[in-house]
């Protein structure tokens, strides 16, 4: 079953319980501009994500932003939650849910959150809470959805920071730095690729910045930034039927010889191999 409730806003707020046709179609339907939370409630599954496989264990969580291509295994064992920045926009409401950066465009992806029984129960709840709001259709329905939303995001947020090795080990305040810094390279990445720019906009030197996330135990900076170029240079190559030329322009390179060097460096196999890949395997 898909629910579907749209605001005079443009909002947008889906949830799909036990839909054997939910997938996320990413690039090659850009006009969806979704964040997912999905809910495992049956047993374990695989899920393709852009292209590679991740088993999605039972009783789990698992986040998905715009522009990913998905597809599950076994769909109709699924819950999920999807909307758009019109319906709630996580970026201004980060105060009050702190999932920016974390749960999603954060720099540990794929996350599968695991529930103990009392989550899983939790959620279970919830899902009823949001399966009654849908028979009352009154003026209150989008904020009651909108409230069930974020109470299930801040369920999951803190869930998943409880598991998180990082969030045990330091100060939250420390880990809001490689939160914003995500966040940032997100917004971002399509036009600067150097880390003076982040370093510059967190008020710090870009070695301090480096020497934050190395104490943090995250990866380099400088490697999340080219990380996240890279995903979405084989989005474009695999979703899209874009050129080199194109997707170097789309990506903030000056020419497609030096999108071409960047892409060879960062992965080991040249754009037009990359591609042959992906359509044999098709």
């Amino acid at each position: 079953m898909l629910r579907r409730y749209i605001d005079i806003t443009s909002g947008e707020f889906l949830m799909h319980e036990y839909n054997p046709n939910f997938i996320g179609l990413g690039l090659i339907k850009p006009s969806e501009p979704l964040n997912t939370l999905v809910y495992n409630c049956g047993k374990n599954q695989k899920v393709t994500i852009d292209e590679i496989e991740y088993d999605f264990p039972e009783k789990s969580i698992l986040p998905l932003i715009v522009n990913q291509n998905f597809n599950f295994e076994n769909p109709e064992q699924l819950i999920a939650w999807q909307f758009n920045r019109e319906f709630y926009c996580i970026l201004d409401h980060d105060s009050e849910v702190g999932c920016v950066g974390f749960l999603f465009y954060g720099i540990h992806h794929p996350m599968f959150i695991k529930l103990n029984n009392e989550e899983d129960e939790e959620i279970k709840y919830l899902t009823k809470r949001f399966q009654s709001e849908w028979e009352a259709n009154d003026r209150f329905q989008g904020e009651m959805l909108r409230t069930l939303l974020k109470h299930l995001i801040i369920k999951i947020t803190r869930t998943a920071k409880s598991q998180t090795e990082s969030y045990l080990s330091f100060k939250e305040d420390k880990l809001d730095i490689v939160r914003i810094f995500s966040v940032l390279v997100e917004l971002n990445y399509k036009k600067e690729q150097g880390l003076k720019f982040y370093a510059d906009n967190l008020n710090k030197s870009p070695k301090t910045l480096s020497n934050i996330f190395s104490l943090l135990k995250q990866q380099t900076p400088l490697n999340i930034i080219h990380n996240r170029i890279i995903l979405e240079a084989k989005r474009y190559l695999n979703y899209t039927d874009k050129t080199a030329k194109e997707i170097a322009f789309e990506l903030g390179f000056e020419d497609v010889s030096n999108f071409s060097r960047f892409f060879k460096r960062n992965t080991g196999i040249n754009i037009s191999n990359f591609k042959v890949d992906y359509l044999e395997k098709e």
